[in-house]
């Protein structure tokens, strides 16, 4: 059965990929974005014939941005069923050196703006007694990362975000999980110096990358009918990386 699905951060990279795999097994689905235009959204997805992407602009930092884009997704597709928090940006230095700007300016995309997110998403959730929260968190959320304190702390915040709102909301048949990728063949990895993708590879027991749409796999699984025993779970795709930290 088709459902109205919303990628937050779904014009590029991991977010698309998870949008785009929806869009295969003829879901509905919108993705947000904060600028420039949103890839897939004029024009359908040739290798499939499933259909398009309903693009809006949302800057999930504001409450009313976000209302706004929900209201525009439920004219157009109706209420979101299944949401997909994973708009998150990095602010990258260390300890020493992060201003409290540039730490709260991650949590309030990262972490908030996945609160904002599943707060109005909610609304029509509890209404319809049904539905699929995921949460797109990172290794490094469990893991640690130098140079990341701020980045680390948001998406760990998930994992507490995930399980709370399955604690409230699980008698209604919604669910909420994070999956929490590895290092994932991006823009952002691939601009990286070649001795040190070989360095991350050394550490991950795959011995390799992700492809983004392994990520996209284990999020449209969660999202089903089949994972519906199945909240408040952390999802490694990582290679063996995290091993559960």
């Amino acid at each position: 059965m088709a459902r109205t699905v919303l990628v937050t951060g779904g014009n590029r990279g991991i977010g698309l990929a998870i949008a785009q795999a929806f869009v295969k097994q003829g879901d509905r689905v919108a993705v947000t974005y904060r600028s420039g235009a949103a890839p897939g959204t004029d024009t359908p997805d040739v290798e499939t014939g499933a259909g398009r992407l309903f693009g809006v602009r949302c800057d999930v930092t504001d409450s009313d941005s976000v209302d706004a884009a929900f209201t525009a997704i439920e004219a157009e597709l109706g209420p979101v069923e299944v949401l997909v928090a994973n708009a998150g940006i990095t602010d990258d230095t260390l300890l020493l050196r992060m201003s409290e700007e540039q730490f709260t300016g991650v949590l309030d995309t990262n972490l908030t703006g996945a609160f904002r997110c599943a707060k109005r998403a909610s609304t029509k959730m509890l209404r319809a007694r049904w539905g699929r929260m995921i949460f797109i968190s990172s290794v490094v959320g469990l893991y640690g990362s130098p140079g990341q304190v701020n980045y680390a702390a948001s998406k760990a915040g998930l994992v507490g975000v995930a399980r709370s709102v399955t604690r409230e909301l699980g008698s209604r048949n919604i669910t909420a999980n994070v999956v929490a990728p590895g290092y994932v063949e991006t823009d952002m990895t691939a601009a990286l110096p070649d001795d040190r993708k070989t360095e991350y590879r050394k550490a991950i027991p795959a011995g390799r990358f992700a492809a983004a749409d392994e990520v996209a796999s284990a999020v449209t699984w969660l999202a089903g009918d089949s994972a519906g025993y199945i909240s408040g779970a952390v999802i490694p795709v990582d290679g063996g990386l995290g091993m559960g930290h």
